[in-house]
């Protein structure tokens, strides 16, 4: 058994169910009632995103500055992985496996109360700010949005060379969660959020692993608190999670091998560095952990009663 500033570009290499039935006497024929289905969205945590898109006067839909319903797609992906929602690449029936009830929801309302989309475009062209290099920090010169009633989102104008080579990076929360190292935590002047490439935005047809989405989902399991399953490459300090089989290694590709103890990785996990087409699974220790972290980081847990998910 093992006790279970930015993380790095990720780079290639109890369900209930109400069954009972009502029978109800009728003047004419006894008639049963269907039981009443579960909510499926009892319990369920929203959180608002914001997402940045930084361009280079493009038009919309051009390169860089993404079209609405690329970034919505995204979303739904988003969605479709946390929600481990059936019919979609985002379901598994892995005992291991389970529904975070966490959901991502484009903010509806910005800082000052205006009504949005969700979507905030800057044209680079048109706005100056000191050259930092590609960090938050920089893209967050351009805009940030309280991270306290936002998920800060940023889509990077890298250029096409940057394909399959640069994907995504996430801060860490601030947490007394196992793991998370004080050197990991954001700095009094450090931006937080998540940035990404936006070649890797949303489903695409590149010609790369990193096409259908998963970028977003394994940075936001990030921000949340998730570590790589292999941690500090050791068989026993590595994510701090039981039911992620251990790992001392980096786990890349489609195809599993054996980890620590004689049991085999679980590649299909959101938080290797796996294809996105085998991605499908968050553990119910991690998403344990992922709960802590919104009901315990101060910052995380003000982002469910954000004005951000109004939409009156």
């Amino acid at each position: 058994m093992k006790p279970r500033k930015w993380m790095g570009w990720r780079i290639p290499a109890m369900a209930f169910l109400f069954t009972a039935l009502l029978l109800t006497s009728c003047e004419k024929d006894d008639e049963i009632e269907a039981p009443i289905p579960p909510d499926p969205n009892e319990g369920v945590i929203f959180l608002p995103v914001v997402v940045h898109v930084i361009h280079e006067g493009e038009n919309i839909g051009e390169g860089p500055n993404l079209s609405e319903e690329r970034i919505k797609r995204q979303i739904e992906i988003l969605n479709e992985d946390f929600r481990r929602k059936k019919g979609t690449r985002g379901f598994n029936d892995h005992p291991a496996g389970g529904d975070t009830k966490i959901e991502f929801v484009l903010a509806k309302r910005e800082p000052d109360g205006a009504p949005t989309n969700g979507i905030n475009r800057i044209d680079t062209t048109k706005v100056k700010v000191p050259i930092l290099g590609y960090n938050q920090n920089h893209f967050a010169q351009y805009a940030y949005w309280d991270p306290s009633q936002y998920i800060n989102i940023w889509t990077t104008p890298l250029p096409q060379s940057t394909e399959c080579l640069v994907l995504g990076i996430s801060t860490l929360p601030k947490t007394d969660l196992p793991g998370i190292q004080p050197s990991s935590w954001p700095g009094p002047n450090d931006a937080e959020g998540i940035l990404v490439n936006w070649i890797h935005f949303g489903a695409s047809n590149i010609d790369c692993y990193a096409r259908y989405g998963r970028t977003l989902t394994h940075e936001m399991g990030h921000y949340l608190g998730l570590l790589h399953p292999w941690g500090r490459k050791d068989c026993v300090l590595n994510d701090y999670c039981e039911d992620t089989p251990a790992v001392d290694r980096e786990v890349y590709g489609i195809k599993s091998f054996m980890g620590c103890a004689g049991e085999m990785v679980m590649i299909g996990n959101y938080m290797n560095w796996s294809h996105d087409e085998v991605m499908n699974i968050f553990t119910k220790d991690q998403i344990a952990r992922m709960h802590y972290v919104l009901e315990n980081h101060e910052g995380r847990k003000a982002l469910r009663s954000s004005p951000g998910l109004d939409s009156n």
